[in-house]
């Protein structure tokens, strides 16, 4: 097959990049919906809810993951000794992320100390070594899907379609709301441990218009 023919060849396949068929699920891979943030009155809602439950891990689990901004494969391996050194829960801590090998660092609120204070010191956290630990005994920690599982609930509670949330919902909730109040992408990309800007700016689904409106508040 002379060389002409094998990229006619190649080109008409579906695996090839320039395949109508591709570039259609590229496009439309773009465009997939993401799961919403979560504003500012609906994390309180969820945590006022679980507060009055007494739920001491989930509540934890929610205010870590909303401070921390981790990707869930990485927030429920966090480690006891990730978060509290010396008797004293950290105000910042940095851990290595599974995806990129990098560190990233984040800060803990007060609230969310106090909370997982108090749950390390419970008696169901006994010699655990995990700060999220698994019930089933073959398994140290919560797994991402059961941590999922638990979004939906908390989201499902406070009367929200969960198809629209997931754990992306809390891994966004802080970064969006910086982004709305500063403007500032390069912190963003930071604290949620992204390698390129552009990364950031899909992640966000930031638009022209955001872009703009920025620039309008912006006197030279």
């Amino acid at each position: 097959m002379r060389r002409e023919d094998r990229r006619a060849y190649y080109a008409k396949s579906p695996t090839s990049r320039n395949h109508p068929e591709t570039q259609s699920l590229e496009q439309g891979a773009d465009h997939r919906p993401k799961k919403r943030p979560l504003l500012p009155k609906l994390v309180w809602a969820i945590r006022a809810r679980l507060e009055l439950a007494g739920y001491l891990r989930d509540l934890s689990l929610f205010n870590v993951a909303i401070d921390s901004k981790l990707r869930g494969c990485d927030l429920v391996k966090l480690a006891v000794s990730d978060l509290v050194k010396d008797d004293r829960v950290r105000e910042r801590v940095s851990i290595n992320q599974s995806k990129t090998k990098r560190p990233v660092q984040f800060e803990l609120i007060e609230n969310t100390r106090e909370t997982v204070f108090a749950w390390v010191k419970s008696p169901e956290m006994f010699a655990c070594r995990f700060l999220f630990p698994s019930r089933f005994h073959d398994r140290p920690h919560i797994s991402t899907r059961q941590y999922g599982r638990l979004v939906r609930d908390w989201v499902t509670a406070i009367g929200l379609e969960p198809s629209g949330y997931g754990t992306h919902s809390l891994r966004r909730t802080k970064a969006a709301e910086i982004y709305r109040k500063t403007g500032n992408l390069r912190a963003v990309q930071l604290l949620l441990g992204h390698t390129k800007v552009d990364s950031t700016v899909r992640y966000l689904g930031v638009e022209l218009q955001d872009a703009l409106s920025i620039a309008e508040r912006i006197d030279i």
